[in-house]
């Protein structure tokens, strides 16, 4: 039964006195001076707080632990508050503990046996380098949600510090570099030369005392990351013994965390990139001709078949690394992931990947020939290296069969893209690119989200998808295209498109409309602003609008002229400032064409050419058998 008992104390000090009023002496004789608390003369309105007590259930033999809490304000207040601890004691929570949030979040770390090796490092981290500092020292029954508020702010604040410790780096490491530029152009002048090289000593030393401490910033995606793991936590905690009232991880609002999208090497984004060495985002794709660039370009080198099958498979690096030939068929052309090797403070450790990245893959015969040269590779190599090479039964190995480190294929890949002058991507990108190039072939997506290893097709469809240009004739045009207006209009010059404005078989240009007078537009083609005319059309219009569904009626007609594809129409009027959309328009064009060779001199044929490459896939088992 709930009945608490309500009382007024103070810190008031004064003589102590026993049951019966009497003052209490020293060993001197002397009455003993402490908090006389709830005996104080002066308690009443506006002096001491409220306290309260309550028994809770009976523990072990029988005995009921005395809940007390102190320091309210208000009746009310002290009156809410046993009314929470004896609910809470009532769901089994023990209200007479003092454990630590940290003890706690330690304790939770321990009991969780099942977690993924790379999961439980990353649990370890946002609880050493985050929780604990913030949040160790709260009790775990008074942690609420202002104090994780308080644990971002204080996140963020020290990011901005952060922020302007490398700002400070940049500098001192553009100060290294030139003080070296200026010794290195010093040479044969020996003064000059000397005091240079003391200039590049002195900032080579600023730069690595200015690095000391330097620390990356706490990105919002890893602030979410430390919110789930307390939230994981708390959850448990709740679950197990109602350690706390509610789950406050999923009352924090943190900053938003958007997925960046995937882009596609354009010609124009490799442009600005030789140019000024941007990236234009984390995640980039290939085009199809740049792949077979950089396939072309790594044919020599002993991990070719490694590369092409991250291109066309999607599998992860630490799949790859830890595939076993026992998991090859190079007959039924399929090989199965079902083990992976995860890299924890770069020490290698192998285990099971999750349920739905267990899979089986389908080899093409180009796949199934390559993974047979590199098993003839490897032949060649163990009878090179007779005792000195290691059995270590991976399908990707060294020349020495040494097993690949996952960081290793990362840096390799990374090397190699940078020595082939393409724009860069990074290896993960290659699922990306493996992705969509499945989808270019036409295979649903459910076939590729089976191809990737991802529990929903609605995380391929989110993740992995990119737009090529070759993609862009299954897009619908816009809206404007969809629905267009029927303006007259008349040609003064046929709409041409030369030669050199195709590539890959993709032309784009533009349709930018003037006002000739009150109410007559002229609507020039052109790929630039400075260009020559591709064509130009006259109308009789009212305003941008009319001069844009014009030009989109003219492009429209040309392309069914002559057998092209209008992909896409986009509208940018809106990018004029207010004052002058009434003189100007600007429409913007993606026209395909489509080259196919015909069937003529062709006979349906009766047989197929020799599959020489085929024949190359099954000898490694025509010499098992022989032998």
């Amino acid at each position: 039964m709930f009945e608490p008992s309500y009382y007024r104390r103070c810190q008031c000090k004064g003589t102590l006195k026993d049951k019966e009023g009497n003052p209490i002496l020293d060993t001197d004789g002397n009455p003993k001076i402490g908090d006389i608390g709830t005996t104080c003369p002066n308690l009443g309105k506006g002096h001491g707080t409220w306290a309260f007590y309550f028994k809770g259930e009976p523990g072990e033999g029988g005995k009921r632990a005395r809940v007390r809490r102190g320091g309210f304000a208000k009746l009310d207040d002290a009156k809410k508050k046993a009314k929470e601890l004896y609910d809470a004691a009532s769901a089994g929570t023990d209200v007479s503990s003092d454990e630590k949030c940290g003890d706690f979040l330690l304790r939770w770390i321990k009991a969780k046996k099942s977690l993924a090796r790379t999961t439980r490092h990353g649990y370890e981290e946002h609880i050493a380098n985050y929780l604990l500092p913030h949040l160790g020292h709260i009790k775990r029954l008074d942690l609420k949600v202002r104090h994780l508020d308080r644990m971002y702010d204080a996140i963020e604040k020290e990011n901005a510090e952060r922020i302007l410790h490398r700002l400070r780096v940049d500098q001192l490491q553009k100060d290294r570099d030139n003080a070296h530029r200026a010794w290195v152009k010093a040479a044969g002048k020996k003064e000059e030369r000397r005091a240079t090289r003391r200039a590049f000593l002195d900032a080579n030393k600023a730069l690595r005392e200015g690095r000391r401490g330097l620390r990356k910033i706490t990105s919002a995606a890893t602030m979410h990351r430390i919110n789930d793991t307390l939230s994981s936590a708390l959850a448990w905690g709740i679950k197990r013994e109602a350690a706390f009232s509610k789950n406050w991880a999923q009352l924090v609002e943190l900053p938003p965390v958007t997925r960046p999208k995937p882009l596609v090497w354009t010609p124009e984004r490799i442009e600005h990139w030789k140019r000024t060495g941007e990236k234009p985002g984390p995640v980039m794709v290939w085009t199809p001709e740049l792949t077979g660039q950089f396939l072309d370009f790594v044919k020599g080198d002993w991990l070719y078949e490694l590369w092409h099958s991250f291109i066309f498979l999607g599998p992860r690096r630490g799949e790859m690394a830890a595939l076993p030939w026992t998991e090859v068929s190079l007959d039924a052309l399929w090989l199965r992931i079902s083990q992976q090797i995860v890299e924890v403070a770069y020490e290698l450790y192998g285990e099971a990947p999750k349920a739905d990245s267990v899979r089986t893959l389908s080899l093409s015969l180009e796949s199934g020939d390559n993974l047979a040269a590199f098993r003839s590779k490897q032949e060649k190599q163990r009878q090179e290296w007779a005792d000195a090479y290691v059995e270590s039964g991976r399908v990707w190995t060294h020349e020495n069969g040494e097993a690949l480190h996952p960081d290793w294929i990362s840096r390799r890949f990374t090397r190699l893209v940078e020595l082939s002058g393409l724009p860069p991507v990074r290896l993960h990108d290659l699922r990306h690119l493996a992705a969509t190039l499945s989808l270019l072939a036409g295979h649903d997506i459910k076939v590729v989200q089976e191809k990737l290893g991802h529990s929903s097709r609605q995380i391929t469809s989110d993740t992995y998808t990119s737009v090529l240009p070759e993609m862009l004739r299954a897009e619908a045009e816009s809206v404007m295209a969809v629905v267009p207006r029927d303006v007259p209009f008349e040609v003064r010059t046929p709409l041409v498109i030369p030669e050199q404005v195709w590539q890959n078989d993709i032309a784009v240009f533009f349709a930018h409309g003037a006002r000739q007078s009150e109410d007559t537009w002229a609507v020039g083609a052109q790929t630039q602003p400075d260009t020559d005319l591709l064509g130009v059309i006259n109308l009789a219009g009212r305003g941008q609008k009319d001069a844009a569904n014009a030009a989109v009626k003219w492009v429209r007609d040309q392309c069914a002229a002559h057998d092209l594809e209008l992909v896409r129409v986009e509208d940018f009027n809106d990018r004029y400032p207010e004052e002058e959309r009434a003189y100007f328009s600007l429409t913007r064009f993606t026209v395909a064409r489509s080259e196919s060779p015909g069937l003529g001199g062709w006979e349906l044929p009766t047989g197929l050419p020799p599959a020489a490459s085929r024949t190359t896939r099954r000898a490694p088992n025509r010499r098992q058998k022989a032998a």
